[in-house]
């Protein structure tokens, strides 16, 4: 019997590994879900998963939830800034309690992004593979969900504002994510790395476009300099240092730093992706 984990089970990307899981037919007793409140993961223990509470940053409650488990899903942490220290407490406790292989959801060719956020991926791979434990980089591309904030702004002001130019993002949604994680952690094998990237490669105005379609109002696609539209994200509330993050994000999908024609999000898939159409539709039906 092989017994799964899975960090940050009470988040989006974690709640929805352990539904895959057990949709690719793991026994919910043989998942354990670590999460940081065990009443938020209550959904997960009235299925028959077992649920441990630790937090990443604390190794001694690490240990404790990560003894027995053969094969672990370490969902990045969500703290830019504090995240290396964070997964090296994770990867620590594994390889103390003997846990067999890691699967990391790192970001879309981290060894050669220029992204900000590619700085704490990067050097979590290399404690992971300095580590010595079997370990497999899920190496995750931008969320379709990334872009539903923007859309209801875009959609009453009739104009989507952005920093890609004319460069073209292939995103996925985040269950599509989730489910090929979950994949990976049943069949990959040590040292495999993985770059997932939807199927459909959009452009800001393909992008525009679509709001437009699910709403029926008009809206196109308006590019800033990066710093105005850093600027911009400051006013509209969000926190400068992640509006620069943010930011730069976007002027890396205008080097193409977030578009890839990988087809391993497929292949682990088994079956099509979701569209970015679906996701958009989805999410803001959900909104009304």
């Amino acid at each position: 019997m092989t017994t799964y984990a899975v960090t940050g089970a009470t988040g989006g990307l974690g709640g929805s590994a352990v539904r895959a899981l057990i949709s690719r037919g793991v026994e919910p007793g043989d998942i354990v879900a670590v999460a940081r409140d065990a009443a938020k993961a209550s959904e997960l223990s009235d299925a028959g998963v077992n649920v441990r509470v630790a937090d990443y940053t604390d190794r001694a409650a690490l240990d404790t939830a990560l003894a027995g488990v053969d094969k672990l899903l370490m969902v990045s942490g969500s703290e830019v800034g504090q995240r290396v220290a964070q997964h090296t407490n994770v990867i620590e406790a594994a390889v103390a309690v003997g846990v067999d292989l890691i699967a990391y959801t790192s970001i879309l060719r981290a060894d050669s992004s220029p992204l900000a956020l590619a700085t704490e991926h990067v050097a979590t791979e290399k404690i992971l593979v300095d580590s010595g434990i079997g370990f497999v980089l899920l190496r995750n591309g931008w969320y379709s969900e990334n872009y539903l904030s923007s859309a209801p702004t875009a959609i009453e002001g009739g104009v989507f504002y952005g920093s890609a130019g004319d460069g073209r993002v292939a995103p996925a949604a985040r269950s599509d994510y989730a489910d090929a994680a979950a994949s990976a952690l049943l069949s990959a094998g040590p040292g495999e790395i993985f770059e997932l990237v939807g199927p459909q490669h959009l452009s800001y105005a393909d992008i525009a476009a679509t709001f437009a379609e699910v709403d029926g109002r008009e809206v196109r696609y308006q590019n800033l300099p990066e710093a105005d539209y850093a600027a911009g994200l400051v006013d509209a509330g969000i926190p400068a240092p992640f509006a620069t993050v943010l930011a730069d994000s976007d002027a890396g999908v205008g080097s193409g730093a977030l578009d890839s024609d990988s087809t391993d999000l497929i292949d682990l898939l088994g079956r099509p992706a979701v569209s970015f159409t679906e996701v958009i539709r989805g999410g803001l039906a959900s909104t009304i």
